[in-house]
């Protein structure tokens, strides 16, 4: 007989035993009815109890695989229900930080409104942004910035009520919702627990680091809108909160939204204004007091856009700062001056003069500067001493370890450093020896009333001793008097910058006179 295949061999191997029982009970039935012997009844009663024994044992053996196969798929049932929840729980939170991502906000602020409107209670979202977080990834790198956005998320959640959700609601920024609210002050007293609780130093590695936030806080009454409004509202009052400084909160209101939405319609033109040209460069002279010539010039970045107008820069410089565009804008203004004042300089060989172009906070700690600088020069043939670099005060506080050594790589390049505003910051004589620059500019509030302020006139003479001390150049801001001059050049003061002598122009060449030779300006 062929072999039978697969389930044919276990169904014959299990039929064959329940066969022979039957043949066997059989055969006992004939035996009686036949009187067979007594020996040959008990050999048929052994097979038939063989048998039965034989029918048994599988039985038993079915019903264990059949517990078996039962258990086995219960447990791919619960593996499959544990994946299916893992799987979940993956598209609902954030990897990093392991808080709920945006879907999960969204959905429990739309199940928070919608029970407002049953219990007329108040919800609110608040939209937290870490203030200067990408300057913490070009500097420290992107390892020490996901260790601080976990640290971060750590103390959100550690200061909000055990009813409110904490989430990250992408890259720097997180969401906090507060539902079942009394009032309104429940979560400004949140927001003002986050504020207190990131200003504590971060310990990361062996650096310490901080991290302001700025916070928009929206309401809703009673479950009024939906919550894509809520969460819109709540990142138009952060936006208003960065714009009045770091770490501080803004509740949203109408007047927020339309002064945010002409933020973002700057923005908008802004991004444009660079490839269409819009942005000039004006040149205000440096003047000798004591020779009566031009030295050099400052670039100012201007604004003329066909849809807004005239643009003022404090308008527009904040937010390329907040937008990210002023690394692009800043790596323009760079060239754009070396290749202007390389042109004059050709023009105007017995001259010598340099141009100073104003750095951001964002440009000094981009490590892509040194490189952009370097370019610039090789670009334009213009040699590293006819550049100089301006930054302020408050930049040098800020992260002091690493603009030092940013500053110590382009004075290494040759180009000269100034300090701006000299005196109005947090005016320390230790960032005098710590930072290497090579010129003070003593600010305009200091300039205006000299030869009538006797305090005006201390400062000023205070900034001179230091100065002459540590062998800076001094250059005074905003002189617009022949009195300022003559106290300034009597205090030691040899270069001022102001509307005396020139109003910023987007032809330097003409305050300097016919080629060959130096325009002669006010005494």
């Amino acid at each position: 007989m062929p072999p039978l295949e697969g389930g044919g061999e276990r169904r014959f191997a299990t039929i064959l035993p329940g066969t022979l029982f039957v043949v066997l009970l059989a055969l006992l039935l004939v035996g009686s009815a036949l009187e067979w012997s007594l020996g040959q009844r008990i050999v048929l009663e052994i097979g038939a109890l063989a048998v039965g024994v034989l029918i048994g044992a599988r039985i038993a053996a079915l019903s264990r695989r059949q517990r078996e196969l039962l258990e086995s798929e219960r447990r791919t049932r619960n593996a499959l229900e544990q994946a299916a929840d893992e799987l979940s729980h993956v598209a609902l939170h954030d990897p990093l930080t392991k808080l709920p991502n945006r879907s999960l906000f969204i959905d429990r602020a739309t199940h928070a409104l919608a029970s407002a409107r049953r219990t007329g209670t108040w919800t609110a979202v608040l939209f937290l942004d870490v203030d200067d977080f990408k300057r913490v990834n070009d500097v420290y790198g992107h390892s020490t910035g996901d260790t601080l956005l976990r640290d971060i998320a750590i103390r959100l959640s550690g200061v909000v009520r055990p009813t409110d959700t904490v989430a990250r609601f992408g890259g720097d920024e997180f969401t906090i919702l507060c539902q079942g609210l009394a009032n309104d002050e429940d979560a400004v007293q949140v927001a003002q627990r986050i504020i207190e609780a990131l200003d504590r130093p971060f310990t990361i590695g062996r650096r310490e680091l901080r991290a302001a936030a700025s916070v928009g806080i929206a309401f809703s009454a009673a479950g009024h809108g939906d919550a894509e409004t809520l969460v819109r509202d709540a990142d138009t009052a952060m936006y208003r909160a960065k714009e009045h400084g770091r770490g501080r909160y803004e509740v949203f209101d109408e007047a927020v939204r339309e002064r945010v939405v002409a933020r973002l319609r700057i923005e908008a033109a802004l991004r444009r204004a660079l490839d269409d040209g819009e942005l000039r460069l004006a040149y205000q002279p440096f003047f000798c007091l004591e020779r009566h010539e031009v030295l050099g010039f400052e670039a100012l970045l201007r604004w003329e856009s066909p849809e807004l107008g005239t643009v003022a820069p404090s308008e527009f410089i904040p937010i390329a700062e907040h937008s990210g565009l002023m690394q692009r804008i800043g790596a323009w203004v760079l060239d754009e001056a070396s290749r202007q004042i390389a042109e004059l300089r050709l023009a105007y060989p017995d001259l010598e003069l340099g141009v100073a172009v104003n750095l951001s906070a964002r440009q000094i700690h981009d490590p892509e500067l040194p490189q952009l600088v370097r370019a610039a020069l090789e670009e334009h043939d213009l040699p590293a001493s006819a550049l100089a670099l301006e930054i302020t005060e408050s930049d040098l506080i800020e992260d002091a370890a690493g603009v030092r050594d940013s500053l110590a790589e382009l004075r290494s390049l040759g180009v000269r450093l100034m300090l701006d505003d000299f005196g109005t910051g947090f005016s320390s004589l230790s960032y005098l020896k710590r930072f290497p620059v090579h010129t003070l500019k003593i600010d305009r509030s200091f300039v205006a009333g000299l030869g009538r302020e006797d305090g005006d006139r201390a400062i000023v003479a205070a900034i001179m001793g230091v100065a002459n001390a540590l062998e800076l150049q001094v250059i005074a801001e905003g002189v617009e008097t022949a009195l300022q001059a003559a106290e300034l050049v009597a205090l030691g003061c040899t270069v001022a910058q102001g509307f005396r002598y020139a109003e910023p122009t987007y032809e330097p060449a003409t305050t300097l006179g016919s080629p060959g030779r130096a325009t002669r300006s006010a005494s």
